[in-house]
């Protein structure tokens, strides 16, 4: 995550010791306001996040994942 300003509360350190954004029991991320679906830093959002569009391909596929996970 570098340079991003994201709280130490809402990361984790991942299987190869990097600093990433926590998620929650159901894969989504610790940050997501669940009673508005927008992101509750984000103007302190990491640099991965910025990359995304909001509505985007991108952020559709990702989206649909987790949708197809959490109904198995």
């Amino acid at each position: 995550m570098g340079e991003d300003d994201v709280p130490l509360e809402l990361t984790e350190v991942d299987r190869w010791d990097g600093q990433v954004m926590a998620r929650l029991d159901d894969g989504w991320c610790a940050a997501l306001n669940r009673a508005t679906m927008l992101c509750g830093i984000y103007e302190r959002r990491p640099a991965i996040c910025r990359d995304y569009q909001v509505g985007g391909s991108d952020c559709i596929a990702e989206r649909l994942k987790l949708a197809a996970v959490s109904h198995d």
